[in-house]
C-alpha cells in the first residue's frame, strides 16, 4: 500500500470509531428534544386552563385559526397541547404525538397575523426537533422502545 492509501484508510478508521461514539448520544438527544419541545407546549397548555376567559378572548380575537369556531379551536388547541406533550416526554406514541404537536404549531403560525421574528424562529426549532421525532421514534429512553422490546420476546 502506498503511503496516501494508509492514510486514507486510517482516517477513515479514526472516523468510523468518532462516528460511533458520537451516535451513542442518539438517544439522549431524542430525550432532550422530547422534553423541550415537550415542556413548550405542556406550559403553554397550562397557562390556557389557567386562565380560560383570557383563552377564549385570544382565540375570538388575536387567533384566526382557519376552519374552527373560536371555542372549538381553543378547546381543541388546549387538549392537544396539555394530552400530546405528556405522551411525547413520557414517549409513548412517540411518533403521533410528535406529529400532533408538529401540526398544533403549524396552526399556531399560520392563526397569528404578525409574528415576531425571535418566535417564528422558535417554532421552526420546534419543528425540526419533532420531524426528527416523527422520522426517528422517540429512541431507546421512550416507552415505544421498552413496548417494542418487550413485544419483541413473544
Amino acid at each position: 500500500m502506498t503511503t496516501l492509501n494508509t492514510l486514507f484508510l486510517s482516517t477513515g478508521q479514526t472516523y468510523q470509531r468518532i462516528a460511533t461514539k458520537i451516535s451513542l448520544l442518539e438517544p439522549v438527544a431524542l430525550l432532550v428534544a422530547r422534553f423541550y419541545v415537550g415542556w413548550a407546549f405542556f406550559s403553554s397548555g397550562l397557562t390556557k386552563l389557567n386562565n380560560w376567559d383570557s383563552t377564549l378572548f385570544l382565540f375570538e380575537e388575536e387567533y384566526n385559526v382557519p376552519f374552527l369556531p373560536f371555542e372549538l379551536a381553543a378547546y381543541m388547541g388546549t387538549v392537544a397541547e396539555i394530552l400530546l406533550p405528556l405522551l411525547l416526554m413520557t414517549g409513548l406514541a412517540s411518533r403521533f404525538s410528535a406529529l400532533g404537536l408538529f401540526f398544533v404549531n403549524i396552526v399556531a403560525v399560520i392563526s397569528l397575523e404578525e409574528i415576531a421574528a425571535a418566535a417564528y424562529a422558535q417554532h421552526v426549532l420546534w419543528a425540526t426537533l419533532l420531524l426528527q421525532i416523527v422520522i426517528f421514534s422517540g429512541g431507546r429512553f421512550a416507552f415505544d422502545s421498552l413496548l417494542k422490546r418487550h413485544i419483541n420476546k413473544f
